[in-house]
């Protein structure tokens, strides 16, 4: 009597469904944010820079008060009282576009670059999470820094009954403005960063580009800055936190669209330059 064997049905394996590209995103955003908030000094630099939004603002604020009585009516009849409480932005933008720069440059410092692009293949996933937190943190911190300061300020230019308010027209424009210059700027440092790879180099061309060229372009002659130098970084996006605009400069819209335009190329050739390198 002879036994029959059947060939045993072939075992299907199954494998887990990939998650998709939302879902990745979404769980690099929540490792970005988790590295950011560990570093103590993201909270340091987060917190000069509205101790120097809202300082420096006081001071120019203090500065221009005191000098009221004796300025010109001309002058007068130009007074921006918005734009004076704001000007400690200035200064704020530099504590913002170095932590920008320190935000991919620290990785490279460290070594820990390898590890995050072992973790998250697409480089490219990596710098558009850091992008995305790193907005969402100084959007909360501007406007922490724009509504403080202005209202600072106009506490200041109450005392001669010439502040502002926030219902005026062009003032909350101008104060959430001042917000949206920080994080356009802060991208402009992580764009920087990602391209140079090196915290001096970034954070040099960083001050070169917002602080050094507008210097060096006020000895031009004025056919020049009213032609060229409104187009500079700095000068383009501080039109948007103005209320009384200088004719000589870009209307506060296409300011902050050149600004986002130098920031939106920074962070591109950064993120061509991140996946075709090696880490």
């Amino acid at each position: 009597m002879t036994t029959t064997t059947f060939p045993s049905p072939t075992a299907v394996v199954t494998r887990p469904a990939e998650p998709g590209y939302p879902r990745v995103l979404q769980a690099v955003i929540r490792s970005e944010w988790t590295k950011m908030r560990s570093v103590r000094s993201t909270m340091w630099t987060l917190l000069t820079a509205i101790g120097l939004a809202m300082g420096f603002g006081a001071l120019v604020s203090v500065s221009q008060i005191n000098s009221w009585d004796t300025l010109d009516p001309t002058v007068k009849a130009h007074w921006d009282p918005t734009a004076f409480s704001l000007s400690g932005l200035f200064l704020a933008q530099i504590a913002v576009g170095v932590l920008g720069v320190l935000l991919i440059t620290s990785e490279y410092a460290t070594g820990q670059i390898r590890a995050t692009l072992a973790a998250t293949p697409q480089r490219l996933t990596v710098l558009i999470a850091k992008a995305l937190t790193f907005i969402g943190v100084v959007l909360a911190v501007g406007l922490v820094s724009s509504f403080g300061a202005f209202f600072v300020g106009q506490a200041v230019f109450s005392a001669k009954g010439v502040g502002a308010s926030i219902n005026d027209p062009g003032v909350l424009r101008a104060v959430i403005g001042g917000a949206l210059y920080l994080a356009a700027v802060g991208i402009l440092g992580l764009g920087l960063g990602t391209i140079l790879r090196r915290t001096a180099g970034a954070i040099s061309a960083l001050v070169g580009l917002l602080v050094v060229i507008p210097i060096v372009a006020g000895f031009f002659p004025a056919s020049f800055n009213e032609s060229v130098g409104k187009f500079f970084p700095a000068r383009a996006g501080m039109a948007v936190f103005n209320v009384n605009s200088d004719p000589t400069s870009l209307s506060p819209w296409v300011g902050f669209a050149v600004l986002v335009a130098y920031a939106a190329l920074a962070l591109v050739v950064g993120g061509l330059l991140l996946a075709r390198r090696d880490a």
